[in-house]
Protein backbone atom coordinates (compact mmCIF):
# COMPACT_ATOMS: atom_id res chain seq x y z
CA UNK A 1 0.00 0.00 0.00
CA UNK A 2 1.18 3.23 -0.97
CA UNK A 3 0.62 4.53 2.64
CA UNK A 4 3.46 1.92 3.62
CA UNK A 5 5.80 2.57 1.76
CA UNK A 6 5.37 6.25 1.96
CA UNK A 7 5.95 5.51 5.63
CA UNK A 8 9.32 3.65 5.05
CA UNK A 9 10.29 6.73 2.53
CA UNK A 10 9.78 9.35 5.24
CA UNK A 11 11.53 7.47 7.87
CA UNK A 12 14.59 7.51 5.26
CA UNK A 13 14.50 11.22 4.89
CA UNK A 14 14.50 11.92 8.62
CA UNK A 15 17.16 9.78 9.64
CA UNK A 16 19.26 11.39 6.89
CA UNK A 17 18.36 14.49 8.54
CA UNK A 18 19.59 13.74 11.87
CA UNK A 19 22.35 12.28 10.09
CA UNK A 20 23.36 15.56 8.98
CA UNK A 21 22.07 18.05 11.35
CA UNK A 22 19.06 19.20 9.44
CA UNK A 23 15.26 19.59 10.22
CA UNK A 24 12.56 17.23 8.98
CA UNK A 25 10.62 20.04 7.99
CA UNK A 26 13.67 21.11 5.83
CA UNK A 27 12.57 18.54 2.76
CA UNK A 28 9.98 18.27 0.95
CA UNK A 29 9.08 14.95 -0.59
CA UNK A 30 7.64 15.33 -3.66
CA UNK A 31 5.89 11.52 -5.01
CA UNK A 32 6.95 11.54 -8.57
CA UNK A 33 3.24 10.29 -9.84
CA UNK A 34 3.93 10.82 -13.92
CA UNK A 35 2.36 7.45 -16.17
CA UNK A 36 0.33 7.23 -12.50
CA UNK A 37 -2.99 7.46 -13.01
CA UNK A 38 -5.09 10.09 -11.21
CA UNK A 39 -6.48 7.21 -8.81
CA UNK A 40 -3.21 6.53 -7.29
CA UNK A 41 -2.49 10.19 -6.39
CA UNK A 42 -6.00 9.83 -5.01
CA UNK A 43 -4.59 7.22 -3.10
CA UNK A 44 -1.67 9.32 -1.86
CA UNK A 45 -3.52 12.37 -0.93
CA UNK A 46 -5.60 9.87 1.75
CA UNK A 47 -2.26 8.85 2.78
CA UNK A 48 -1.32 12.41 3.68
CA UNK A 49 1.02 13.22 0.81
CA UNK A 50 0.23 16.11 -1.03
CA UNK A 51 3.00 17.32 -3.37
CA UNK A 52 3.48 15.48 -6.58
CA UNK A 53 6.09 15.96 -9.56
CA UNK A 54 4.86 15.80 -13.45
CA UNK A 55 6.82 15.72 -16.49
CA UNK A 56 3.96 16.12 -19.14
CA UNK A 57 2.05 19.39 -19.25
CA UNK A 58 -1.53 18.06 -20.27
CA UNK A 59 -1.30 14.98 -17.83
CA UNK A 60 -0.45 17.16 -15.29
CA UNK A 61 -3.08 19.50 -15.82
CA UNK A 62 -5.89 16.54 -16.59
CA UNK A 63 -4.97 15.03 -13.05
CA UNK A 64 -5.00 18.39 -11.33
CA UNK A 65 -8.69 19.00 -12.71
CA UNK A 66 -9.76 15.86 -10.95
CA UNK A 67 -7.79 15.92 -7.70
CA UNK A 68 -8.55 18.03 -4.61
CA UNK A 69 -7.20 21.21 -4.86
CA UNK A 70 -4.48 21.03 -1.59
CA UNK A 71 -2.54 18.74 -3.98
CA UNK A 72 0.42 20.56 -5.20
CA UNK A 73 2.15 20.09 -8.68
CA UNK A 74 5.37 20.45 -9.65
CA UNK A 75 6.48 20.58 -13.13
CA UNK A 76 9.68 18.35 -13.38
CA UNK A 77 10.19 17.26 -17.09
CA UNK A 78 11.98 18.74 -20.35
CA UNK A 79 9.24 21.80 -20.92
CA UNK A 80 8.48 22.59 -24.41
CA UNK A 81 7.92 26.25 -25.12
CA UNK A 82 4.33 25.76 -26.66
CA UNK A 83 3.59 24.10 -23.41
CA UNK A 84 4.43 26.81 -20.93
CA UNK A 85 0.97 28.17 -21.28
CA UNK A 86 -0.77 24.64 -19.59
CA UNK A 87 1.95 24.94 -16.89
CA UNK A 88 2.07 28.58 -15.98
CA UNK A 89 -0.33 29.25 -13.02
CA UNK A 90 -0.91 25.31 -12.72
CA UNK A 91 2.39 24.14 -11.06
CA UNK A 92 3.44 25.46 -7.92
CA UNK A 93 7.50 25.24 -9.25
CA UNK A 94 8.81 24.66 -12.68
CA UNK A 95 12.07 22.84 -11.43
CA UNK A 96 13.70 22.50 -15.29
CA UNK A 97 14.34 25.60 -16.56
CA UNK A 98 17.49 24.92 -18.53
CA UNK A 99 18.07 28.43 -20.77
CA UNK A 100 17.36 32.22 -21.31
CA UNK A 101 15.00 31.48 -23.94
CA UNK A 102 12.52 29.29 -21.94
CA UNK A 103 12.83 31.60 -18.86
CA UNK A 104 11.60 34.43 -21.44
CA UNK A 105 8.84 32.31 -22.54
CA UNK A 106 7.25 31.39 -19.20
CA UNK A 107 7.96 35.29 -18.09
CA UNK A 108 5.64 36.44 -21.65
CA UNK A 109 3.04 33.93 -20.23
CA UNK A 110 3.05 34.59 -16.58
CA UNK A 111 2.44 38.11 -17.53
CA UNK A 112 -0.27 37.51 -19.65
CA UNK A 113 -1.75 35.69 -16.57
CA UNK A 114 -1.00 37.63 -13.98
CA UNK A 115 1.08 35.50 -11.92
CA UNK A 116 4.39 34.90 -10.39
CA UNK A 117 6.15 31.79 -11.11
CA UNK A 118 8.61 30.24 -8.73
CA UNK A 119 11.59 28.29 -10.96
CA UNK A 120 14.27 26.16 -10.81
CA UNK A 121 17.43 26.42 -13.24
CA UNK A 122 17.99 22.72 -14.07
CA UNK A 123 21.97 21.95 -14.32
CA UNK A 124 23.67 19.11 -16.08
CA UNK A 125 25.66 18.57 -12.98
CA UNK A 126 27.43 15.41 -14.69
CA UNK A 127 27.89 16.97 -18.20
CA UNK A 128 25.71 13.83 -19.23
CA UNK A 129 25.09 13.84 -23.10
CA UNK A 130 21.72 12.21 -22.95
CA UNK A 131 20.76 14.93 -19.89
CA UNK A 132 18.83 18.50 -20.72
CA UNK A 133 20.07 21.21 -18.05
CA UNK A 134 22.63 23.80 -18.44
CA UNK A 135 26.50 23.35 -17.47
CA UNK A 136 27.43 24.41 -14.33
CA UNK A 137 29.46 27.65 -15.72
CA UNK A 138 26.34 28.40 -17.48
CA UNK A 139 24.15 28.86 -14.11
CA UNK A 140 25.36 32.30 -13.37
CA UNK A 141 24.92 33.68 -16.53
CA UNK A 142 20.98 32.23 -16.85
CA UNK A 143 20.53 32.75 -12.81
CA UNK A 144 21.51 36.47 -13.91
CA UNK A 145 19.13 36.55 -16.98
CA UNK A 146 16.37 34.89 -14.85
CA UNK A 147 16.69 38.01 -11.99
CA UNK A 148 15.90 40.38 -14.86
CA UNK A 149 12.63 38.72 -15.76
CA UNK A 150 9.78 40.10 -12.90
CA UNK A 151 6.77 37.42 -13.35
CA UNK A 152 9.97 34.86 -12.63
CA UNK A 153 11.32 33.92 -8.79
CA UNK A 154 14.56 31.81 -9.02
CA UNK A 155 14.18 29.72 -6.17
CA UNK A 156 17.23 27.04 -6.31
CA UNK A 157 18.80 24.68 -8.47
CA UNK A 158 17.79 21.21 -10.03
CA UNK A 159 19.77 18.04 -11.19
CA UNK A 160 19.32 14.91 -12.06
CA UNK A 161 22.32 12.66 -11.11
CA UNK A 162 23.80 9.70 -13.26
CA UNK A 163 21.62 5.82 -12.54
CA UNK A 164 24.42 4.52 -10.39
CA UNK A 165 23.91 1.02 -8.07
CA UNK A 166 25.57 2.66 -5.01
CA UNK A 167 24.20 5.91 -4.01
CA UNK A 168 27.24 7.07 -2.69
CA UNK A 169 28.32 7.61 -6.09
CA UNK A 170 26.38 10.57 -6.55
CA UNK A 171 27.36 12.08 -3.93
CA UNK A 172 30.00 14.76 -5.29
CA UNK A 173 27.44 15.58 -7.59
CA UNK A 174 25.15 16.40 -5.23
CA UNK A 175 27.93 17.98 -3.23
CA UNK A 176 28.76 20.30 -5.99
CA UNK A 177 25.31 21.36 -6.20
CA UNK A 178 25.31 22.46 -3.28
CA UNK A 179 28.76 24.30 -3.63
CA UNK A 180 26.73 26.08 -6.80
CA UNK A 181 24.20 27.57 -4.71
CA UNK A 182 26.34 28.93 -2.09
CA UNK A 183 28.35 30.54 -5.00
CA UNK A 184 26.01 32.36 -6.91
CA UNK A 185 24.43 33.72 -3.25
CA UNK A 186 28.08 34.84 -2.27
CA UNK A 187 27.37 37.14 -5.83
CA UNK A 188 24.43 38.64 -5.12
CA UNK A 189 22.99 38.93 -7.64
CA UNK A 190 19.82 41.47 -7.97
CA UNK A 191 16.58 39.84 -7.47
CA UNK A 192 18.31 36.31 -6.85
CA UNK A 193 19.04 34.26 -3.37
CA UNK A 194 18.42 30.88 -3.77
CA UNK A 195 17.16 28.68 -1.03
CA UNK A 196 16.44 25.14 -2.94
CA UNK A 197 18.14 22.22 -3.96
CA UNK A 198 15.87 19.91 -6.12
CA UNK A 199 17.89 16.90 -6.60
CA UNK A 200 17.62 12.70 -5.16
CA UNK A 201 15.50 10.39 -6.79
CA UNK A 202 14.44 6.89 -5.42
CA UNK A 203 17.80 5.47 -5.62
CA UNK A 204 19.64 7.73 -3.82
CA UNK A 205 17.27 10.67 -1.91
CA UNK A 206 18.79 10.10 1.35
CA UNK A 207 22.27 10.83 0.32
CA UNK A 208 21.05 14.00 -1.65
CA UNK A 209 19.17 15.23 2.00
CA UNK A 210 22.82 14.37 3.21
CA UNK A 211 24.49 16.70 1.03
CA UNK A 212 21.58 19.53 1.17
CA UNK A 213 18.43 18.43 -0.95
CA UNK A 214 15.09 20.37 0.12
CA UNK A 215 13.03 18.98 -2.36
CA UNK A 216 13.52 14.99 -3.14
CA UNK A 217 11.68 13.50 -6.15
CA UNK A 218 10.57 10.21 -5.51
CA UNK A 219 8.67 8.09 -7.80
CA UNK A 220 8.80 3.74 -7.78
CA UNK A 221 9.90 3.59 -4.04
CA UNK A 222 6.65 5.04 -3.31
CA UNK A 223 4.22 4.17 -6.74
CA UNK A 224 6.37 0.92 -7.64
CA UNK A 225 7.49 0.54 -11.13
CA UNK A 226 5.92 3.04 -13.57
CA UNK A 227 3.53 1.94 -16.15
CA UNK A 228 4.17 3.49 -19.62
CA UNK A 229 1.00 2.36 -20.80
CA UNK A 230 -0.58 5.86 -20.05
Amino acid sequence: MFSDRLHEVEQRISEACRRSGRERSEVTLIAVSKTKPAEAVLEAMKAGQLDFGENKAQEMCAKKEVCPPEARWHFIGNLQKNKVKYVVGNAVMIHSVSSASLAEEIERIAAKKNVIVPVLAEVNIADEATKHGIGREDAISLAMAIGKLPHLQLKGLMCIAPPVEDPEENRPYFAAMRSLKEEINRLQIPNIHLTELSMGMSGDYTVAVEEGATLVRVGTALFGERSYSV
